[in-house]
């Protein structure tokens, strides 16, 4: 008798198995999508970590440097409105947009302080310096552990037949951490002016 119930019921046991695999390989194609959406959301915030460890050293920068290079306020000002435009971001790529700006309005007020010996000889200026340069080496060092992660996800939901699972669930791509355009200029100062 069981070998008339094999023979009988043998193509609906192979379908079955067959469903139960597939089944057991569209789970975890899921979870992997959802652990690969977690590290990204972490490696995120380690990147915002370190931003606001340098939104909170502008600051005393800018205050440094504004006793000696008063004349230099538009540098203070667009710092300034990066600052404010980061906080009112609410997107991962509003932030990172904002951060470019950031840097760049920062290269330009570093490369000023470089045309002032008597900033550049204040041990605090010197101090808040190599503790902003170990920032800015910071963030990208996580900026590049968040750029992997979006790459290996962003893979996952391009390749075939994952392709499938992540539309169905609408797991898209994630954006990079670019340097924005302006971060990419050399900053220009004149002092003829």
């Amino acid at each position: 008798m069981e070998q008339n119930f094999w023979q009988k019921n043998k193509v609906w046991v192979i379908v079955l198995v067959v469903v139960l695999i597939l089944a057991f390989w569209f789970i975890g194609r899921y979870n992997s999508f959802i652990s690969q959406n977690e590290a990204i959301a972490n490696q995120w915030a380690q990147v915002e970590n370190q931003l606001q460890r340098r939104f909170d050293l502008i600051p005393n920068v800018i205050n440094t440097v504004k006793g000696i290079a008063n004349q230099e306020k538009s540098v203070f000002g667009a710092l300034a409105e990066a600052r404010t435009r980061y906080a009112g971001s609410t997107t991962m790529d509003e932030k990172a947009a904002a951060a470019g700006q950031v840097e760049s309005s920062l290269s330009r007020l570093l490369v000023i302080a470089e045309n002032y010996p008597e900033l550049k000889s204040s041990q605090s200026f010197r101090d808040l310096t190599v503790e902003l340069e170990g920032t800015e080496n910071r963030i990208a060092v996580e900026r590049m552990k968040y750029n992997d992660l979006v790459q290996k996800l962003n893979l996952s939901v391009k390749r075939f037949p994952s392709s499938i699972i992540a539309s169905i669930f609408g797991i898209g791509e994630h954006s990079y951490f670019d340097v924005t355009p302006e971060a990419k200029e050399v900053p220009k100062v004149d002092f003829t002016q």
